[in-house]
């Protein structure tokens, strides 16, 4: 037995237990791992969230997090969760993803995402869209970059350099400084500056214009792309695989992903939720646990 994944049931009114129980009754995940449900979803009714189902989405979340830290698990797959409705329940992070990173102490986090033929990080995550240029700075872009560059070499296994585009801000990437200068004051210096440091480990190419950034890179131009804000990423993702797509919180000392969807309260309960990206993000879960343990 390789270990234990523990997987939060998120927010229970919500469609991550019906999710789960497909997931562990499919016959799709590796039986190399013990999996254990993290989160108590009895007497509640499928499809109508309250504040006590915030706050149970809520302390499997802490609960999940003790049990990481303390190596008692191997990976931590959370269910979804409804934001606004854990914000008011006493949630004080913007996602789960900033979550885990606090109760970890790491400062130098980001979220990826990754399903089908595109992997996609992101510069900036969980912020309002006019606050993005303030914070598209050259630095976070060599960090995540970095991390990014990480993730894909352990995953992909290969000893020849990894193909990492970097997504312009602005349409068409600024088109040489008519619709904006982050391109050439900001992200172009700094995707010079991130190749340099990763030398053979990494090609990075950009900034390129986003509009056919995404279509090169599903066509298997690039191994990875390096996004400037939240959309900019997932929109691509989940028209390309939104099936199968999976989150995943790099830089954690532990391994943690989670579904690319929200808790779809409007059909929970109904029979009809596909478990496609839980089992998608559980099997990742596993082989990045997997991968952890060998190194």
């Amino acid at each position: 037995m390789a270990g234990v994944i523990g997987i939060t049931t998120g927010d229970p009114a919500g469609i991550g237990p019906e999710i789960i129980r497909a997931a562990l009754a499919s016959g799709k995940l590796d039986p190399g791992f013990e999996y254990r449900t993290i989160g108590d979803a009895r007497d509640v009714v499928a499809g109508q969230p309250a504040e006590r189902t915030a706050r149970a989405a809520i302390d499997a979340l802490e609960e999940s997090a003790r049990l990481a830290i303390a190596g008692e698990i191997a990976a931590v797959v959370t269910g979804p969760i409804h934001k606004a409705r854990s914000q008011h329940a006493g949630f004080e992070f913007p996602g789960q993803t900033e979550f885990f990173a606090a109760r970890a102490g790491v400062t130098n986090f980001a979220m990826l995402l990754t399903g089908g033929a595109l992997t996609v990080a992101l510069v900036t995550a969980h912020v309002p869209l006019c606050e993005v240029p303030a914070l598209v700075t050259g630095a976070e872009i060599e960090r995540v970059g970095m991390l990014l560059a990480d993730f894909l070499q352990s995953r992909l296994g290969w000893n020849k350099p990894v193909r990492i585009a970097v997504a312009g801000l602005n349409p068409h990437a600024g088109e040489s400084g008519a619709l904006g200068r982050e391109e050439i004051e900001t992200i172009a210096p700094a995707a010079v500056r991130l190749g340099g440091r990763l030398r053979d480990r990494a090609i990075i190419t950009g900034p390129l214009p986003p509009d056919t950034l995404f279509f090169r890179a599903v066509n298997g131009e690039f191994d990875g792309v390096l996004c400037m804000y939240h959309d900019q990423g997932l929109i691509p993702l989940k028209l390309h695989a939104f099936d199968q797509g999976v989150n995943v919180t790099l830089g954690l000392p532990f391994v943690r992903t989670s579904p690319d969807h929200g808790t779809a309260f409007e059909i929970a309960g109904r029979g009809i939720a596909r478990p496609d990206s839980m089992i998608a993000a559980i099997n990742l879960a596993g082989e990045l646990a997997r991968k952890r343990s060998q190194t």
